[in-house]
């Protein structure tokens, strides 16, 4: 899983490098007409489109009988049982291609989240760095007499650590207030005294960029597809997540200020009924 969202993430990386310094929906459009056209070639390749098509005839012709015999209440009660007994084999016949469509959807989003869903810190503003241990036992268990652990954060100079770790034994956590010095994106060091090291990822900066808010353990594969903007932490080290709060983003879809996954919804929606006439798609 780990090799594949490195893939993955360094392709979205290179696509979207050149739309680093403009506003989010100048990229966002361009990706959502390549999502569309991909989705509406998947619908058509593992649909049944014959049928489909034969399915949408049988219910304008029932609009249409109860348009022309809207005097006859059998003739109106039977076309609409026919209509709903045909968008009943609609549904189902569009069930398989949207399950195929989980597919690349479950893959774009997230790597799509951590780009246009948070917003990178401004220089001089604050956050908080939260460094999750695992149990001492390997499970969930809470032990509040736990000691501190012997973790130590290193952040070069474009960030700054205004606070000693601040360790909570109830939720196993070690916290450190940050705060942005210089634009750019930064790498922090965590170290234990065992030998132990790992790396987390913070941005100051507005570019669209990728933001990993979370990184999260080598054995916690569903985090793993739901957070793959950085490779994981070992399944065997002392340390199961590592999170930077940023703020959440919204995009400006023509005025009106929303959460890029409803702006890239809207856009592909109505993609879809513009183009599925000349790429010759019944849906």
């Amino acid at each position: 899983m780990g090799t594949l969202n490195r893939f993955l993430s360094a392709v979205f990386d290179l696509v979207l490098r050149p739309f680093e310094g403009l506003p989010p929906l100048a990229s966002l459009l361009p990706l959502s007409v390549l999502f569309t056209v991909f989705a509406l070639l998947v619908f058509k390749w593992t649909s049944n489109q014959t049928a489909l098509d034969r399915v949408k005839r049988r219910i304008q012709a029932g609009i249409f009988e109860i348009r022309l015999f809207n005097d006859d209440m059998g003739s109106i009660l039977r076309s609409q049982i026919d209509i709903l007994g045909q968008v009943g084999k609609q549904l189902a016949l569009t069930l398989v291609p949207l399950l195929w469509m989980l597919v690349p959807f479950a893959i774009v989003i997230p790597q799509l989240q951590f780009r246009y869903g948070y917003s990178g810190l401004d220089p001089g503003e604050r956050t908080l760095l939260e460094v999750r241990m695992r149990s001492e036992d390997g499970s969930e268990r809470v032990d509040p007499a736990r000691p501190k652990p012997d973790l130590r954060l290193e952040a070069p100079a474009g960030v700054e650590v205004e606070t000693e770790g601040l360790w909570i034994p109830l939720e196993r956590e070690m916290v450190w207030r940050l705060a942005g010095r210089e634009p750019g994106i930064h790498e922090l060091r965590l170290l234990d005294g065992s030998g132990f090291e790992t790396t987390k990822t913070v941005v100051v900066s507005d570019r669209l960029v990728r933001r990993s808010p979370i990184k999260v353990g080598a054995g916690d594969w569903l985090r793993q597809i739901a957070y793959p903007a950085e490779p994981p932490l070992p399944a065997d080290g002392p340390i199961e997540s590592i999170e930077v709060a940023y703020r959440e983003a919204d995009v400006n879809l023509l005025g009106w200020r929303t959460h890029w996954l409803i702006a890239f919804l809207v856009l592909t929606i109505v993609l879809a009924f513009a183009l599925r006439g000349p790429m010759g798609v019944t849906f």
